[in-house]
């Protein structure tokens, strides 16, 4: 085979089943290589068995693989030539490195004898990459592709998830071999820190002294993270939580992770959370973290943060974030689905059993008084109610995308999630014009699946040229552009902390006519409401449209996001804004102007 040939040949041994990539000189002999594969295995029904999705640009290719996975559960693969079609994954590596999403991403390479002259598209893909990827290969050993390709998989969804990149010059996709079928790299360091990780099993000496804290607690909480999520581990932090009755509150990445209609569950907490979950924070004595790292968006002030816990438990796979923002008294790293059952197990053969029933009322009472609010009253369309319809429809079982900013923390808020892998957006990095592409990734990983991106007009111009890859491959997703002319979350801290100094934010691209845009790339459902009173029979038109729907709302311009909590500030320093019930009054103390967001 060709190296070419031996690329696509693994792609299809690790059952990848999509490919997401941009074309051009340093990758075209693996291109045709897939295209030659699909030719030759055409599935009966004369659809390929690894389909290549094309892009407007590479960025999108990245966010669609990052989407497939996050979706699916499965590694995304995103395919793209040298110099800047690497460059141009930057972005996405990032944000998968940083949210923990298990992805391959193959760069072509200008050929070995040319690294390193300034050859035409070439760019040091190896030293850039390496310090925002999980791991970076430079193939330069032609004897070594197969294995090292399969090695990619391997740590891209083992231990903590994340992408891996591998850069493959053209002289290595050019040359002949042999295919072993088999065969992987050495990584003796990596592998025997995983074997650690896996035989590192809950004992029952640990096992006794977590439920010896339980039995302690009165007020015990679940603060589930995105590991929960990554390690397939919803169903048994489910059965934690329901068979002690303890509540569930989730960070950003693990919405879903429990069912956000459950009486029990607090939804999300931290700068943007729910009151009652932040709360519900403040109250527990025994908060148990599940796959979640204290980041600074939770914990913003970590030694104020969950001030009564007289315990603090902390399941995860990285050993490097335990105590590393916040210390606990009781930590096990290990496979997470396997501990959580073995600690259930434990549970059952002790016949553990304590009552909550107070906990629970405070819990009730905390949802009712400090309950998601804005104002029903207001002429102008509220970005809330917009949300509030939606989920009226979707039920908790649709996919929603995000982009980043206002509309993405509302859509976190007033969005329910039934189960897990329905929550796709930006953690970490934050990353604007992630909604769309990611859409699109999604609704191949799950084609009978609603998938709503909900967007901003900020965030929708960053990738707006995805918009035609959706119509290419016909694919229903719907697209909400929630339009406040301008970026509306940094407006908001504009007003809060810079006396009202719209820098940069507060655009003159008023001029895009996003309905116009959509319709030039294919949308035949493309319409803009701006109107409170069509605001149901429109919404219903666009989920209910049979294929892609493109939907721009005119929203209140000024509409925050609250509750929020200031950077660098713990939750008894809450802003709760007008029309959410706050416990405390507000505090005079405020992040200084070099800590926004």
């Amino acid at each position: 085979m060709t190296g070419a040939e031996i690329i696509v040949q693994v792609l299809a041994d690790e059952k990848v089943e999509t490919i997401f990539g941009y074309s051009g000189g340093a990758i075209l002999p693996t291109f045709d290589a897939v295209f030659r594969f699909n030719d030759q295995h055409r599935r009966a029904d004369g659809k390929s068995p690894i389909p290549l999705i094309v892009p407007a640009n590479e960025q999108g290719a990245g966010f669609m693989a990052a989407g497939y996975a996050r979706a699916s559960g499965q590694v995304g693969v995103a395919m793209v030539t040298s110099g800047p079609g690497a460059t141009n994954m930057v972005t996405p590596v990032r944000d998968s490195m940083a949210d923990s999403v298990p992805m391959v991403v193959i760069c072509g390479q200008v050929p070995t004898h040319a690294i390193g002259t300034d050859a035409f598209q070439e760019a040091p893909v190896a030293a850039i990459m390496g310090a925002v990827s999980k791991h970076v290969f430079l193939v330069t050993d032609a004897g070594r592709l197969e294995a090292t390709l399969r090695t990619a998989f391997e740590l891209a969804r083992t231990g903590r998830p994340g992408p891996v990149v591998v850069d493959i010059p053209k002289d290595v996709q050019n040359y002949e071999g042999t295919f072993a079928g088999h065969g992987q790299l050495p990584l003796t360091g990596y592998r025997h820190r995983l074997q650690a990780v896996v035989e590192n099993k809950l004992t029952d000496e640990a096992c006794e002294r977590f439920f010896t804290m339980l039995a302690e607690s009165e007020r015990p909480l679940i603060y589930a993270g995105g590991g929960v999520i990554n390690a397939n581990a919803t169903r048994d932090m489910r059965h934690l939580a329901s068979d002690y009755g303890i509540p569930v509150t989730t960070t950003l990445m693990a919405l879903g992770a429990s069912d956000t209609t459950h009486p029990l569950s607090l939804h999300m907490l931290g700068m943007h959370g729910t009151a009652f979950a932040n709360y519900a924070v403040e109250d527990c004595d025994f908060l148990i973290a599940i796959g979640a790292r204290f980041d600074d968006r939770v914990a913003g002030d970590p030694a104020r943060f969950a001030p009564n816990a007289k315990n603090i438990a902390h399941f995860d796979v990285d050993v490097s974030e335990v105590s590393k923002v916040k210390s606990v008294n009781w930590h096990h790293v290990g496979v997470l689905k396997r501990d959580l059952a073995d600690l259930l197990a434990f549970g059952k053969r002790i016949r553990f059993n304590k009552q909550f029933s107070k906990w629970h009322e405070h819990i009730a009472e905390l949802k009712h008084k400090h309950a998601m609010n804005y104002d029903r009253d207001s002429e102008l369309i509220q970005p809330y109610a917009v949300i509030e319809e939606i989920n009226r429809l979707a039920g908790g079982e649709a996919i929603i995308t995000t982009g980043v900013g206002q509309h993405q923390m509302w859509a976190a808020q007033y969005f329910d999630f039934k189960g897990p892998r329905l929550w796709l957006t930006s953690g970490s990095m934050g990353t604007m014009g992630f909604g769309l592409p990611a859409a699109i990734g999604a609704q191949f990983a799950q084609p009978s699946r609603l998938v709503i991106d909900i967007d901003g007009d900020g965030s929708m111009r960053m990738n707006i040229g995805e918009l035609e890859t959706a119509t290419t491959y016909g694919l229903p997703v719907k697209v909400v552009v929630l339009n406040n002319y301008g970026d509306g979350m940094v407006r908001q801290w504009q007003k809060l902390y810079y006396k009202g100094r719209m820098s940069g934010s507060d655009k003159s691209l008023h001029r895009k006519d996003f309905v116009k845009a959509a319709q030039a790339d294919g949308f035949e459902f493309a319409t803009k409401l701006d109107r409170k009173e069509n605001l149901p029979q429109t919404i219903k038109a666009f989920i209910e449209f049979d294929g892609p729907a493109f939907l721009e709302i005119i929203i209140d311009p000024d509409a925050g996001v609250y509750p929020m909590v200031g950077p660098g500030l713990s939750y008894d320093q809450m802003i709760t804004g007008d029309w959410i019930e706050s416990r405390v009054a507000p505090s005079d103390d405020q992040p200084g102007t070099s800590e926004m967001f």
